[in-house]
């Protein structure tokens, strides 16, 4: 790891990271992919009204966005990262292997979904999807605001996610006030 520290984002940590960081890069790994798989009961949803947030289920590969942390500063950066992250023990903290664009390649600490937790949702339909975000609200805000900023913070960088493009477009048709991503929230 050359001493230094990186931290993976793949969801709103890529437009709302939340902690002081040295630089960014982008960066895939591999064995994990982006799925809109947990049922959100506190940032994006109540647990009477869930709504749906990202998570790295196993299988294939994700594109997102690397984060290098001065050590000074990495201790209060994990503290606030299981916060924020670890609110209801959805997800497993882990350390990814990272491939940045020049093939160069760290370890970074990530949240992968854990598929034994209640809140992992399995394989839902788009349908299933749409229902449970069109309207779900919880402490950061909408739901669909989320899934907007993401895909829009994904076209960004150029990366193409065929689920999240469906679900925005679906999304705005619901919800025409959603139109446009703003930058708050998890």
């Amino acid at each position: 790891m050359n001493g230094e520290k990186w931290v993976f984002g793949y969801g709103s940590l890529m437009w709302r990271p939340g902690f002081p960081f040295l630089e960014t890069a982008h960066a895939r790994v591999h064995g994990y992919h982006r799925s809109l798989c947990v049922y959100s009961h506190v940032h994006r949803g109540t647990p009477e009204r869930p709504g749906l947030v990202l998570g790295l289920d196993r299988g294939g590969a994700c594109r997102g966005v690397a984060y290098r942390v001065d050590d000074r500063h990495w201790d209060e950066t994990v503290d606030y990262l299981r916060v924020r992250e670890q609110t209801t023990g959805v997800y497993l903290e882990t350390c990814l292997n990272m491939i940045f664009a020049d093939g160069q390649q760290r370890q970074g600490l990530a949240y992968i979904i854990d598929r034994n937790h209640f809140q992992y949702t399995g394989r839902l339909t788009v349908d299933d999807m749409v229902r449970h975000v069109a309207g779900s609200v919880g402490q950061s805000g909408p739901n669909p605001e989320y899934v907007l900023n993401t895909h829009a913070h994904l076209r960004e960088l150029g990366v193409r996610d065929a689920l999240l493009e469906e679900l925005s477009q679906r999304l705005r048709a619901i919800e025409p006030q959603s139109a446009a991503p703003s930058g708050s929230g998890l």
